[in-house]
């Protein structure tokens, strides 16, 4: 139980730098380059991470790393960018709470992984909570941005279920990097033929790709796919739900948000909803339930317990 735990805080580095970076997209990146920034971000983290495993792919990894490298970063990093430019932080990341119920999903037929019962009701509490913390009538939501942000979900759920299913016995540190550095190979000419030259980045512009692509790509994703190794997707897809509650931590914050009672309360609902869906709580909840089924049985009469040792008595 302890190591499901651990792995479950593992997990949560991703969606809490992820929630994060939405402000960082915003405030620190221009919007007018949203190819451009998803390079810098993918590049970068890529070459870290391929620096550090010193591996290259090898056999089918070439094509799947390209498959995951489109599906996860390519256009993934362009969504997640306009989404976070054209949505206040909080409704940019709360977009993404469908994911544990997709996520779910797909795992069911590509991993064999059924919903469980708990795992629904967990992502059924987290989507209610996260509905809460929309309800706040004083921002206009972007129907382009909440797009961007749908179809990044879903994209995001089906490349997190495939690199699971293909990863054999490669470590989690060069199939990462694999992916990003083809992510951002790939948008290289795409962006430049969209977008022109690079944007020029000013020294805040500089610290916003550092967080990013070191933070909030190479360490995030790293730890992300790491716990979809260890744990069932549905339970990891819910721990992504605290991509939205960082989200609106980070806009109450920095951002000059506001929460209300009711978004209060979306924010305990949706860790609850988290922690209902974990294996870890699961084998807590059976573990107290076995010795109180045991309490439960009588005790055999006393004579019963003395006919039962007279055979051993008489051998002596």
């Amino acid at each position: 139980m302890e190591n499901t735990w651990r792995w479950s805080l593992v997990a949560a580095i991703a969606p809490v730098t992820w929630g994060a970076a939405y402000y960082v997209t915003a405030h620190t990146l221009p919007a007018s380059h949203p190819l451009w920034g998803s390079v810098l971000r993918a590049l970068p983290a890529g070459l870290v991470l391929l620096a550090l495993s010193r591996r290259r792919p090898r056999g089918s990894w070439w094509w799947r790393s390209l498959v995951l490298g489109a599906i996860n970063m390519s256009a993934f990093f362009v969504l997640v960018y306009v989404a976070a430019q054209r949505l206040p932080t909080s409704v940019a990341s709360t977009v993404m709470a469908v994911s544990p119920f997709v996520l779910a999903l797909v795992a069911w037929p590509l991993l064999g992984q059924r919903p469980r019962l708990a795992s629904m009701l967990g992502a059924a509490l987290g989507l209610a909570g996260v509905v809460a913390m929309l309800v706040t009538g004083a921002v206009a939501v972007d129907p382009v941005g909440v797009a961007a942000g749908a179809t990044a979900m879903v994209m995001s759920s089906v490349g997190f279920v495939l690199a699971t299913r293909w990863k054999d016995d490669v470590d989690v540190l060069a199939t990462t990097s694999w992916q990003l550095v083809a992510g951002g190979l790939l948008l290289v000419p795409v962006a430049a033929l969209a977008e022109g030259a690079p944007p020029v980045l000013d020294g805040r512009g500089w610290l916003g790709i550092a967080y990013v692509s070191l933070v909030a790509t190479a360490l995030a994703y790293v730890a992300w796919f790491a716990a979809l190794r260890h744990l069932p997707a549905g339970s990891v897809g819910l721990v992504g739900l605290l991509n939205p509650v960082t989200g609106v931590a980070v806009g109450l914050a920095l951002g000059g948000e506001r929460l209300g009672p009711l978004q209060v309360a979306g924010v305990v609902a949706v860790l609850a909803g988290v922690v209902v869906g974990q294996p870890a709580a699961h084998a807590l909840l059976r573990r107290r339930r076995r010795p109180a089924a045991t309490a439960a049985v009588p005790p055999p009469p006393s004579g019963a317990l003395d006919r039962q040792a007279e055979p051993a008595s008489a051998g002596r």
